[in-house]
């Protein structure tokens, strides 16, 4: 059990996995969270949506990093959400600092709407992912360490427990509505379709040396441009070490 939800629990299963003296070969942070309104916290107090979707998986991989064997693999499951050019119906992602995100309410720019704040919580989420994968490959790169990272966008992909928090009619649709109609409608894709791809990037021999890259169902694809800023991505490693109290030397 791992509530990534809880910085606590975090440490707690990985010092538990780290004395079962199990291997490990492949770490996908598929968890996430699409909440109605900002009102949600994790354990920590930190927003849930950049608690558990970025800060929570930031922390698994950091303590899991010395477990990993010699050629693993890590995925980072991210979104087109991430990337204002591609229409997902989200506002554009806003990441000025990493506390402000952990603590929506000193942040003097949040969104007065209380759902529009979360849905550009949940896009700003997963463009940290992107952050997260390309500053953590480069210093896999740098050490001269085997283990690589890529990042995913499983698309649109509507029945999932994604919608769990959502507010009613939304939830409603992305469940019972779209689901069903999933195979019939032009962009939306299913489960199967998209673990089938995020199963490629463990298990594909061909991808052995790839580190840094982004994927979706159809193959390597071209994040954003701010995705790729070098620097925002150095600011958001050091400022989510200090949230989740690591040294920013980690990783």
């Amino acid at each position: 059990a791992l509530d990534l939800g809880s910085l606590r629990d975090i440490r707690r299963f990985t010092q538990h996995f780290a004395q079962s003296g199990h291997s490990l070969h492949a770490l996908v942070c598929n968890a996430g969270v699409q909440n109605g309104t900002l009102g949600a916290r994790t354990a920590d107090g930190h927003e849930q949506t950049f608690g558990i979707n970025h800060l929570g998986h930031f922390l698994l991989v950091n303590l899991l990093l010395p477990r990993l064997a010699a050629g693993g693999r890590i995925v980072t499951v991210s979104s087109a959400a991430h990337d204002p050019a591609r229409r997902t119906g989200l506002p554009r992602p806003r990441l000025t600092d990493a506390r402000l995100m952990a603590h929506p309410e000193t942040d003097p720019e949040l969104d007065t709407d209380p759902a529009l704040a979360a849905r550009r919580a949940y896009a700003t989420s997963k463009l940290c992912n992107l952050l997260f994968t390309h500053e953590l490959a480069r210093r896999l790169a740098t050490s001269g360490n085997a283990i690589t990272v890529n990042a995913f966008d499983p698309g649109f992909m509507p029945g999932t427990a994604l919608s769990r928090s959502m507010t009613p009619m939304p939830r409603f649709l992305f469940q019972h509505l779209l689901a069903p109609l999933g195979r019939l409608l032009p962009g939306i894709t299913s489960p199967e379709q998209s673990g089938a791809g995020l199963a490629r990037l463990v298990e594909d021999p061909a991808l052995t040396r790839v580190n840094g890259g982004y994927f979706t169902g159809s193959g390597a694809a071209t994040p954003s441009i701010e995705s790729r800023n070098v620097e925002k991505a150095a600011v958001l490693w050091r400022q989510s070490a200090e949230l989740v109290g690591l040294t920013p030397e980690a990783g």
